[in-house]
């Protein structure tokens, strides 16, 4: 009579997946002055317009608010790509919460 094979050791457990990145992206402070080139380079980060929005609708407001921050430690960090992509955002931010705020206030005038 045939003997069976012996069966396979039992499979190992897959390896866990590699943990996330952290959500928040830390940049590294320069340990040097910007050079003229590199200030030529700074994203604006909208203060003015985004106090506006602030004041108008604050939920967008103050997300624009955090997006103009983003902005600023960006460029001193030389981060450029962040740093155009939260000026992009926040000027969005901003114009929706000021028309959103605009909006609201005309639509009280006229029903009072």
């Amino acid at each position: 009579m045939a003997t069976a094979p012996p069966a396979a050791p039992p499979a190992a457990p897959p390896a866990a997946p590699p943990a996330a990145p952290a959500a928040s992206k830390t940049r590294k402070q320069l340990d040097r002055p910007q050079t003229e080139e590199e200030l030529a380079f700074y994203a604006r980060n909208h203060l003015f317009m985004t106090v506006c929005a602030v004041i108008l609708f604050p939920p967008l407001g103050l997300a624009a608010l955090y997006f103009s921050r983003q902005t600023d430690e960006a460029n001193k960090c030389s981060d450029w790509d962040d740093a155009y992509l939260n000026s992009t955002r926040t000027i969005w931010m901003d114009v929706f919460a000021i028309l959103v705020g605009l909006i609201l206030i005309y639509t009280y005038v006229l029903l009072i």
